[in-house]
């Protein structure tokens, strides 16, 4: 037991920045008491102490804002972020080395009896506020967006966002991350402006750092084609838009 505190603590440390030392993890990270108290809980359960498991998992949601049910199966190294509002059902598997954030439900879609909550494989990351729902397989590596609601299985490795959720290719990713980085290039925080946004206002400005991406891969074919006619170009840095003058 203690070498599975020390290497929840190891988990903290290696997924959370702001750790500053081991006093402060065990003191104060809800993730880290609401898994503590959860081992003890499951081991009631098992041993078919039910009310018992029962009601100290109901002090551990009180103590902590994270209700994880007694039942529910959790690997190793596993780390809850922040914790507040994470709920997960009875049914529930996770696998080893799985973060989840703030916000997160792992929930049931039928009141039957039997596997009704989803399975998370080694490995996987669910953003803030996401719902995984039903007895589904996450594949190992997969990461689930913010906000997301998926209530089909994730194969290992993939991405999803979205309500309902829905796989980001490679080739989408790509694009994402060229635009971020002529966002970055003009000084503009383009947080929140996603692909998966269904905002007209959202969809408008990733249009126009897709067509700004293009001009500027046009502007470096031209200018490669000038250095190669022995013609001299002078760069300029293009300054952030914190740095223009704004002239009335």
């Amino acid at each position: 037991m203690l070498n599975l505190i020390k290497e929840e603590i190891n988990c903290v440390f290696d997924r959370d920045p702001a750790a500053q030392n081991v006093f402060e993890v065990i003191t104060t990270y809800p993730g880290f008491h609401a898994l503590m108290i959860h081992h003890l809980a499951h081991m009631l359960w098992l041993r078919q102490f039910k009310w018992p498991a029962r009601f100290i998992s109901h002090i551990g949601r009180w103590l902590t804002g994270i209700e994880i049910h007694p039942g529910a199966k959790i690997g190793r190294r596993f780390f809850i972020d922040h914790g507040m509002g994470v709920v997960i059902g009875e049914t529930a598997i996770i696998g080893n080395d799985c973060t989840l954030y703030h916000g997160v439900t792992l929930g049931g879609t039928s009141w039957n009896k039997g596997k009704r909550h989803p399975t998370l494989h080694d490995g996987v990351v669910v953003g803030a506020g996401a719902k995984v729902l039903g007895p589904i397989d996450i594949g190992a590596g997969a990461r689930i967006g913010s906000n997301s609601v998926i209530v089909k299985p994730v194969p290992a490795g993939a991405t999803v966002v979205g309500i309902p959720g829905h796989i980001i290719d490679s080739k989408q990713t790509k694009t994402r991350k060229e635009r971020e980085q002529i966002a970055s290039k003009m000084g503009f925080n383009a947080y929140g402006a996603t692909t998966d946004m269904p905002d007209p206002v959202a969809h408008a400005i990733n249009h126009m750092l897709d067509h700004i991406n293009l001009m500027d891969k046009q502007l470096d074919n031209m200018k490669k084609v000038l250095n190669d006619a022995g013609v001299e170009y002078t760069e300029q840095d293009i300054p952030a838009l914190d740095d223009c003058e704004i002239k009335e």
